[in-house]
């Protein structure tokens, strides 16, 4: 895979920047936090860019905020979304009429497809490979055994890492250049928006569970609420949850204070035995 550097970085963003970017990549999940996940690491990342590309501070606050949103994507590929970043902040900075909403839009609409090719390639797939072959020599005392899985895994990932980087920068450069040269960006964003909203919605009923185990009934015609409720609607409980979320949100509530007092319903439903 190569690069040209007069074609690809005859702008204001370098290949040298980009590779600050890869390496600020690596701690991408050290600050992995329940409230917004990946959010910090993407913004640790992306301000090398950011502090380049916008010189005065007020500007320079605004290109971050818009980063420190929430956001989750398998870590060893999350350099190719930095890169479609990086050539869309620079478009930015190059464009009066650039719609910044664009940026976040295009982040969110990548994240489910990306985070599923990522996790069944290195989840489940390469590590399976490493750990396989590495346990086996591991158990027969071969000290090749910790070192192969090391290897076998991380080669690829530092590989995939560090060229996903330019891919990515590439990739974004060039649509966006064509895409402001037909005037199709409003219909871009509009499309990114709608699969944004899907993966957050995706995302939030995968890795949210609720179980009102309450009897209705009696003997074998006895049901759970649970059961009721999905009958009705799949998922209701899980969308209750949602709204009410959202409500204290937009009433400026901690986010860290709604999961204490989601923590504590939890326990207290368990508690009493309305919840399983």
């Amino acid at each position: 895979m190569s690069f040209s550097v007069h074609s690809d970085y005859e702008k204001k963003i370098t290949k040298s920047d980009l590779k600050k970017v890869f390496w600020r990549s690596i701690p991408f999940e050290h600050s992995w936090n329940y409230e917004r996940m990946g959010n910090v690491g993407y913004t640790y990342a992306m301000y090398p860019i950011l502090k380049k590309l916008y010189p005065d501070k007020d500007d320079l606050a605004k290109a971050m905020k818009r980063h420190l949103t929430l956001y989750n994507v398998t870590p060893y590929i999350c350099t190719f979304p930095l890169g479609i970043s990086a050539a869309m902040e620079e478009a930015n900075t190059m464009e009066e009429d650039f719609d910044t909403e664009s940026i976040g839009a295009v982040k969110s609409a990548l994240m489910g497809p990306l985070s599923g090719i990522g996790d069944a390639f290195f989840w489940g797939t390469l590590r399976v490979i490493a750990t396989g072959i590495g346990c086996t020599l591991a158990l027969k005392g071969n000290i090749l055994g910790p070192l192969l899985f090391l290897l076998i895994f991380n080669v690829p990932h530092y590989f995939l890492r560090y060229f996903g980087t330019f891919l990515g920068y590439k990739l974004g450069s060039e649509s966006i250049t064509k895409i402001m040269a037909s005037g199709l960006m409003d219909s871009v964003m509009e499309a990114a928006s709608i699969v944004g909203m899907m993966v957050v919605g995706a995302m939030t009923m995968d890795m949210t569970a609720i179980n009102f185990v309450t009897k209705i009934g009696s003997g074998e015609e006895a049901t759970t609420l649970q059961d009721l409720l999905t009958d009705i609607v799949p998922g209701l409980p899980v969308l209750g949850l949602f709204g009410l979320v959202y409500w204290m949100l937009k009433k400026k509530m901690n986010p860290l204070l709604i999961m204490l007092v989601m923590l504590v319903f939890g326990i207290v439903g368990a508690f009493f035995g309305f919840l399983g």
